[in-house]
This record gives structure tokens, C-alpha cells and sequence, in this order.
């Protein structure tokens, strides 16, 4: 979920009306590699849509040791490329077929209105949309199974599709970072927001996902009904003490039901040099490895820790 603070909000909105006039929408040519949230998101506001580096071979066969397929699911306001232009190559160096598609793109909002900022329409839609997405995977891949990954929105939206949409049946393991499984309270705007009845005023403006995501939405009582798991998937949950959009930070932890495994791990354990925030946590060496291990249980041996700064 892209929501953040007040002035972060109107910062992101006048930057990116500038920078939009006169973008290129009909590339779709894979975007450079970089560990840098602010460079991809830059580079996405000219190309929106450029494809995610290492990522939709739609003829990548997977192998035996990385037989499930990985589906990259972005966040709110954000995009396949912005969103996992480092993740992605990595984990397609590390043998994976990777796969990551653009969803919710319409222009019901003003912000939804600028071609890089994806997201935002109804979060079942959305899901919809990962369904048939995750269709095409398998089919293409041969896969029975897929394992996903998302940020923010993403995650909570594939939660959807696990629960509503078939997707219990057809995936094996669900990794999160930072996704807003229990709402935000977007450091408490959110919350006052709702207590003088300014969120559905606030819509038109942020989209009907971003007010979906606030704590005590309709949409999050009915998915959260019966418990946060379904039965066959196993779930990581990865969190940042420094998150300004899922807050309280801890508000993104499942708690594992029937059938169900669930691993929820902060990013600073272990590593206090470690600021990043809702925007960068996606982003560099110390998330791939645990990433990658939660795809692959000790595939990797050493989870490096090495400072890194917030983006805002």
C-alpha cells in the first residue's frame, strides 16, 4: 500500500503530475536492475509501463530444485518495475521462473489517473486479475503450483485470491512484506479519518483500495473472517520496525490457522543498521536472502546485514 503521511502524500502526487506530461505508456521493455526505490520509481513515472527485469519469460521452463513458478505482486500506487526492479533479477539468477503483472490499473481516482500508479481500483477486482494471471503461469510453465511474493497491497490482495478466488489450490507458498494483512492505521491519520468520516471524501482522490486498507474496512472484516490462513500454503511475513505505512508495524503478522504455517519475522532482527522503511524494504541484498530462503528454506547460508536508509 502506497499511503503514507500527509505531506509524503502531496510530495508523491505534485512529483509525479510533473513528471508524467508527455510519458511514453506503450513500452514494455524490461527497466534497469537497481537497489534504489527512488531510481525505479523515477524511471516508471516516463516508462510506466516497462516490464520487471528478469522476469515474464513466458518460455522459461522451471527446473527440478525451483520447480514453482514466482508471481511478483506490487502495491498500492506502485508497479511491476518500481516495485521489484531488484528482487526480481536476483531471483531469477537464482534459477526461478519469475513472473510479475501490472493489476488494478484504472482512472476512478485522481491519482489513479497517472499512468505509473497502479493499484488502486477494488482490492477483489484485483484479485480477479492475479487469478487469471496465475492461470496463465501455469499454463505457460507447466506448474501445477506457484509460489508469490508481495508488497504491501500485494500481499493482502493475493490473501484474497488464496480465500475467494482459487487460489488456495494453486499455491504453495505466499511470502509478504510489509502488507497491510490487519489494516493501517497510517500512523493514526487513518484512524482519525474515520472517526470524523473523511475517508470516503478522501476516495475520490486516493482510490478505492488505499480506503480499503484502513483499519475497520468492510472489505478487511470479511477477508480476515475465520482467521488470517488457509489450509495448504505456508506464509512468511516480513515486517519493518520503520514501516510509516503499515502501522503499527506489527499489524502485517499472521497467526497461522488449520493446516496453515506462518513465519512472521522483522527485518531489524539481527541487523539495527538495517532503516528500511515501506518504500525501500523491497529493495536490496538483506530482503533477497530472507526472500529467498523463505521460497527455499536454506537455500541461503548467510543473510548479509548492511546499513540501509529509508527512502522518506
Amino acid at each position: 500500500m502506497r499511503i503514507s503521511i500527509t505531506r509524503t502524500l502531496g510530495t508523491v502526487a505534485t512529483a509525479a503530475v510533473c513528471l508524467t506530461a508527455g510519458v511514453t505508456t506503450a513500452s514494455a521493455a524490461p527497466g534497469p536492475a537497481t537497489d534504489s526505490f527512488a531510481a525505479a520509481f523515477g524511471y516508471s513515472l516516463f516508462v510506466p509501463n516497462a516490464d520487471t527485469p528478469g522476469a515474464n519469460d513466458w518460455s522459461c521452463d522451471p527446473s527440478s530444485s525451483r520447480p514453482r513458478p514466482v508471481v511478483l505482486v506490487h502495491g498500492t500506487w506502485e508497479n511491476r518495475y518500481d516495485n521489484w526492479a531488484s528482487l526480481s533479477p536476483r531471483l531469477k539468477s537464482d534459477g526461478y521462473c519469475v513472473f510479475a503483472l501490472n493489476y488494478g490499473d484504472d482512472a476512478n481516482s485522481a491519482l489513479g489517473l497517472l499512468p505509473s500508479l497502479k493499484g488502486t481500483s477494488d482490492i477483489a477486482e484485483s484479485a480477479e486479475e492475479l487469478a487469471a494471471f496465475v492461470d496463465d503461469v501455469r499454463a505457460a510453465t507447466g506448474a501445477d503450483e506457484v509460489d508469490i511474493v508481495g508488497h504491501s497491497q500485494g500481499g493482502l490482495m493475493a490473501r484474497q485470491y488464496l480465500k475467494f478466488e482459487g487460489g488456495a489450490s494453486e499455491v504453495n507458498r505466499l511470502v509478504t512484506l510489509g502488507a497491510t494483512h490487519h489494516g493501517t492505521t497510517l500512523s493514526g491519520i487513518g484512524t482519525l479519518g474515520a472517526t470524523f468520516g473523511l475517508l470516503g471524501a478522501a476516495e475520490p482522490f486516493l482510490g478505492e483500495a488505499a480506503i480499503q486498507q484502513v483499519v475497520g474496512s468492510d472489505f478487511l472484516a470479511t477477508l480476515n473472517a475465520g482467521g488470517d490462513t488457509v489450509p495448504g500454503v505456508d506464509y512468511t511475513v516480513i515486517a519493518t520496525k520503520y514501516d510509516e505505512v503499515t502501522t503499527p508495524y506489527q499489524s502485517t503478522f499472521l497467526t497461522a490457522g488449520p493446516g496453515a504455517t506462518v513465519q512472521n519475522i522483522t527485518i531489524q532482527t539481527g541487523c539495527p543498521i538495517d532503516f528500511s522503511d515501506h518504500l525501500s524494504m523491497s529493495f536490496g541484498p538483506r530482503i533477497s536472502a530472507i526472500v529467498r530462503n523463505a521460497l527455499k528454506p536454506g537455500s541461503v547460508t548467510w543473510v548479509p546485514c548492511l546499513p540501509k536508509a529509508p527512502v522518506l
